[in-house]
């Protein structure tokens, strides 16, 4: 073989190489971009987890459940925004009820407590639904079967969502459920209690939220 030949043999030989390099490379750097995305979601779910961890003492299995009850103290200040998708695929956010008291609930299907004061929710809901007062059911940690199974169950009347990430939980500050934010009519966060509430104790917050008057320069 003459020097020439040898010379373009080995040009050829070398750029063939430099071609496969390049696509290998091309396709580690894809694959990598793919395995990152791909590592996104698990990485939010693994962060959930640990979040509910660290709030149930070490189990998930049991976190959820108050073992204290009653009103616990609240920074007064604007609530945290939230727009979400309720059960039946109808939009809500907070905004939105700007004007009327707001109930925000966090709970689980799973929850004895939650389901002990289902009917006292209900019952109460139907009797302030047309006096400017809002419930909003947020189902955390549980699966979207079993809350619907639970709102046919109760005959739940007002809006559940389904906060998947805790995103909404984690705003609120939300230490375990069921636990209820109460919200007034300048959209403002005013009282918070964990644990199941009876009939009687949510008619007394929600009438003095109602009867309370705007404050000077609120809409």
């Amino acid at each position: 073989m003459s020097k020439a030949t040898s010379k373009a043999t080995g040009k050829a030989a070398g750029n063939t190489a430099t071609t496969t390099d390049a696509g290998v490379s091309g396709g580690v750097r894809k694959r990598n971009l793919i395995l990152v995305a791909s590592a996104l979601p698990l990485a939010a779910l693994f962060a959930l987890l640990g979040w509910v961890v660290v709030q149930s003492g070490g189990s998930p299995g049991g976190f959820g459940i108050n073992s204290r009850f009653g009103e616990v103290p609240v920074d007064q200040r604007s609530a945290w925004e939230f727009q979400v998708t309720t059960l039946e695929g109808d939009p809500v956010s907070l905004q939105g009820l700007r004007g009327k008291v707001v109930m925000l609930d966090f709970w689980s299907s799973w929850c004895p407590p939650c389901r002990t004061e289902a009917p006292a929710l209900s019952q109460v809901y139907r009797e302030y639904r047309d006096r400017d007062v809002e419930f909003i059911g947020m189902a955390i940690w549980d699966d979207p079967g079993a809350v619907g199974d639970h709102v046919r169950e109760f005959d739940v009347p007002y809006h559940n969502a389904m906060d998947d990430k805790g995103e909404i939980a984690i705003d609120y500050g939300v230490a375990g459920i069921p636990e209820k934010f109460f919200i007034d009519r300048e959209g403002n966060l005013v009282r918070s209690f964990v644990g199941p509430m009876d009939a009687g104790s949510l008619r007394e917050v929600l009438d003095e939220l109602l009867a309370a008057a705007p404050r000077a320069g609120d809409g």
